[in-house]
């Protein structure tokens, strides 16, 4: 794999880069088959697994039956959130119908419902710390760890203050129940697959 240097004098000049400057570094540098974000500006890089892909799907698809093929449902797809160098690409994550992107045609944290991140072993502590720090910051109402190593997904709610007041953990096999929330419905995790 080649690596191409691109000149980054602009970012330079006035001493920080933009999270588009990141992006697109981030679009430079990581190669095929692996996933890339920048949190608190740092870049991470995980390859992707199939393990991580058939939860995301899994997910996905009930979202999908629960909610209609028109639903705005995203995938790795850039989303800024609150602090410093916080341009994450979660793993999945839903949209009201009426929500519309912003003047740079991104999607605004204020309008995201619920968001999945799968854990990898190189994002574990990001996924855990850093990234549900800024989820509870910028007070995302549902957000769901899927953790295949452990076989235990970790839902935290009530975000107020910069944390999450309301956790709860299931086993795989479990179903999470999120009937009285902003997604009004159950989430199945039997098929889901551990690492």
């Amino acid at each position: 794999m080649t690596i191409a240097l691109t000149d980054r004098t602009e970012m330079a000049e006035n001493g920080e880069s933009s999270s588009d400057d990141m992006f697109e570094l981030l679009y430079d540098i990581v190669p095929e088959g692996f996933k890339g974000e920048v949190v608190e500006g740092a870049i991470h890089m995980t390859p992707q697994r199939s393990t991580h892909w058939e939860i995301i799907a899994d997910v996905f698809l009930q979202l999908t039956m629960h909610f209609g093929r028109d639903s705005k449902i995203m995938s790795d797809v850039r989303l800024d959130l609150p602090g410093d160098g916080n341009n994450f690409a979660p793993d999945l994550f839903k949209l009201p119908d009426d929500a519309k992107p912003n003047e740079e045609g991104r999607w605004r944290y204020q309008d995201v419902e619920f968001i999945l991140e799968v854990i990898s072993r190189g994002t574990a502590d990001s996924d855990y710390g850093k990234k549900k720090a800024a989820y509870a910051a910028g007070e995302i109402p549902l957000y769901l760890i899927a953790d295949p190593y452990t076989g235990r997904c970790h839902l935290h709610t009530l975000p107020k203050d910069g944390e999450y007041w309301g956790n709860l953990t299931v086993k795989f096999g479990q179903p999470v129940d999120l009937t009285d929330t902003v997604l009004g419905m159950t989430l199945q995790t039997d098929r889901f697959p551990r690492d």
